[in-house]
């Protein structure tokens, strides 16, 4: 996995370093050229492609909303400036931020400091009258700790402060959770509703939003909820891009405790049903499966404790923790040659535009099983095509398509997903794609500008020249 070696106040310094003062004669600069062209250094040299191999991210989530959520614990570790000053970079990138934050630990500290034990039942705090004033109160000191942060300038002087503003409000109606397993909850409660409206607003206005775990029912009653509901209903209620969760673990382990990097919602819902009663991951995989079954795009297991996982996470291709997105099984599956005329009725009215090139029927049957097909309500609305080069090493997605009416929900990125998936296992590390009209779509899902000679030879001497396809590439 790549990781981002420069932090942000050391861009800057790169940047400001590299200039010369505004009174400096042209003598002084001239003299300067020779050190300026100079071979670049070990660090530099591995930021440059680090920093080019981002835009592309920085492209696709501007204006996109995120709902990160952590613990109290992470508000009181020593990685919390770090953290904060990440979020300040996300906001700066025109990122629309949403904060869930919980408060365990500061809540735990204040009942010992006034003689009280706490009760938890599932792994839910048991919150009595006697303890929601400690629940408000430690929220609170949370709460005004991170707003603190959020208004901090840049450690580097030389920048210009961007002042981000943070707002709140009684975004969350909350009830009781009751009684279960014949315990009752009291003031514990869930959501309701989420006023999405009211945030969306903040949001437009350029705010971050703070959300705690608080909530409020309409007879004027408290409730104290858990980071992950607030969270996960906030990103449902808000259609979000993404719902990030900060956990102890660097993500979720497969048996030999390596991060499992992506993880479709059918896998991640199995693995928390195996996961240990009340741990990190029973909780948070679990609310990052809901959220993504109910419409969120992309959710994020990643390590709290690793400094700038959520910048490695979001902004390399690898990332760091782990991805969960919409089961591929719900809409996707390999084609079978009963499917070949549905397959036509996709794909030939782009062959007609000259978007795609022309494919007989017959040699769509001897193929068929290089197809994924993807379907609503079982009806198939999309293709996409796998041709692997295993001499090569890579692999063409070809034909990908999707019914007009189906446009722009997210089809495409599924057929290209599948396809990267089954070229990985077949042990294919890089993915092409030759294309006229469509060179903005791959770009921004992480393809770069290549040349013909960088494909596989026997690709080469199929290529039509009078098309003059423009060619892509994608590690995988």
């Amino acid at each position: 996995m790549r990781r981002a070696t420069v932090s942000a106040d050391r861009i800057a310094n790169m940047t400001l370093e590299s200039e010369p003062p505004a009174a400096a004669s042209a003598a002084t600069i001239a003299n300067a050229a020779p050190a300026m062209t100079a071979a670049p250094s070990t660090e530099l040299s591995a930021f440059i492609p680090s920093f080019r191999g981002s835009a592309p991210y920085i492209h696709a989530f501007r204006g996109k909303t995120f709902v990160v959520a952590f613990g109290g614990e992470v508000v009181a570790d020593d990685t919390f400036p770090n953290f904060i000053a990440d979020l300040n970079l996300l906001a700066s990138l025109g990122i629309r931020l949403v904060l869930v934050h919980g408060a365990r630990p500061q809540v735990e500290k204040l009942l010992e400091q006034r003689g009280m034990e706490s009760h938890y039942h599932r792994g839910i705090r048991v919150t009595d009258e006697s303890q929601l004033g400690s629940v408000i109160g430690a929220s609170a000191r949370a709460r005004a700790r991170i707003e603190a942060a959020l208004s901090m300038a840049p450690r580097t002087a030389a920048v210009t402060p961007i002042h981000n503003r943070v707002t709140g409000g009684n975004f969350v109606v909350a009830k009781p959770i009751g009684v279960v397993d014949g315990v009752d909850m009291k003031y514990s409660g869930e959501v309701r509703r989420i006023d999405a409206q009211a945030i969306n607003d903040c949001l437009k206005d350029g705010d971050i939003v703070l959300m705690s775990t608080l909530g409020y029912s309409t007879s004027g009653d408290t409730f104290n909820l858990t980071v992950e509901e607030v969270a996960t209903q906030t990103a449902i209620a808000l259609k979000a891009s993404k719902l990030i969760f900060l956990l102890d673990t660097p993500g979720v382990l497969d048996a030999d405790g390596a991060v499992i990097s992506t993880l479709y919602t059918r896998e991640a819902a199995d693995i928390a049903n195996k996961a240990p009663q009340a741990s990190d991951v029973q909780f948070f995989l679990s609310a990052a499966v809901r959220a993504c079954q109910k419409g969120v795009a992309r959710a994020h297991l990643i390590g709290r404790k690793l400094d700038g996982a959520i910048l490695q996470e979001l902004f390399t291709r690898d990332g760091i923790g782990t991805m969960i997105s919409v089961d591929s099984l719900d809409n996707l599956r390999p084609a079978k040659i009963e499917d070949v005329g549905a397959l036509l009725s996709i794909i030939e009215p782009l062959e007609r535009q000259g978007i795609l090139v022309a494919r007989p029927r017959a040699l769509i049957e001897r193929e068929v099983e290089r197809f994924f097909l993807a379907e609503h309500d079982g009806q198939i609305i999309g293709c996409a095509a796998l041709y692997p080069f295993p001499e090569a090493n890579k692999a063409e997605l070809a034909c990908l398509a999707v019914s007009p009416d189906y446009r722009r929900e997210g089809y495409g990125e599924r057929l290209m997903t599948a396809v990267q998936k089954a070229a990985k296992e077949q042990g294919i590390n890089t993915l092409f794609v030759l294309t006229t009209r469509t060179a903005a779509w791959f770009l921004e899902r992480g393809f770069t500008p290549a040349k013909i000679t960088d494909l596989p030879e026997k690709k080469q001497a199929l290529y039509n020249f009078e098309r003059a396809s423009q060619v892509y590439v994608k590690q995988i």
